[in-house]
């Protein structure tokens, strides 16, 4: 897979009572498709993925894929503290259509390189997608380095990264 170009980080929109508001996102996936977003992440973190209950996210991607129907590919945001979790939140991504799964350091419990590699490797030989490493540690509090990331570069399951860190000399070493 390639992707290229802008791909948008949705918010997921909720109304008054917390439920999702099923129109407006809708409206925002076919707004970004027509204004030429060339994908979409689904659950991010700028879609409040922590906040989904496992039914919600299954619907959002679910109604996503079915909205984009191969106009965009579709990244879902999977990645939780654990990686049986994370498997498991992969799983249902690819079962929904998903093309991807954008995968973050696992929060909080700021694991070492060696463990980074472990759960990388293991969500991409159980999680049925390919998937891209997301770096963001100033929610993480897991900071990947360049050096981490070669290694998960050398495995074909993971195809990507998303590099948060806003270092331009870091960006040159990855």
């Amino acid at each position: 897979m390639k992707l290229t170009g802008s791909i948008t980080a949705l918010a997921t929109p909720f109304d008054a009572t917390g439920a999702i508001d099923l129109p407006a996102w809708r409206r925002l996936i076919s707004d970004q498709i027509s204004a030429g977003s060339s994908g979409l992440v689904v659950a991010g973190s700028t879609g409040e993925a922590a906040a989904l209950e496992v039914d919600e996210f299954r619907w959002i991607l679910a109604d996503a894929v079915a909205i984009a129907a191969g106009q965009v590919p579709i990244l879902a945001g999977t990645g939780h503290s654990a990686t049986a979790a994370t498997i498991a939140r992969t799983r249902i991504a690819a079962e929904c259509g998903a093309d991807a799964a954008l995968v973050v350091t696992p929060p909080y419990v700021r694991p070492t390189p060696d463990g980074l590699i472990a759960h990388y490797r293991a969500v991409a030989e159980h999680g049925g997608l390919p998937v891209l490493a997301y770096n963001v540690p100033t929610r993480t509090g897991c900071d990947m380095q360049p050096e981490t990331v070669a290694v998960l570069a050398e495995h074909p399951g993971i195809v990507g990264l998303k590099e948060s860190v806003p270092d331009p000399s870091r960006w040159a070493r990855l």
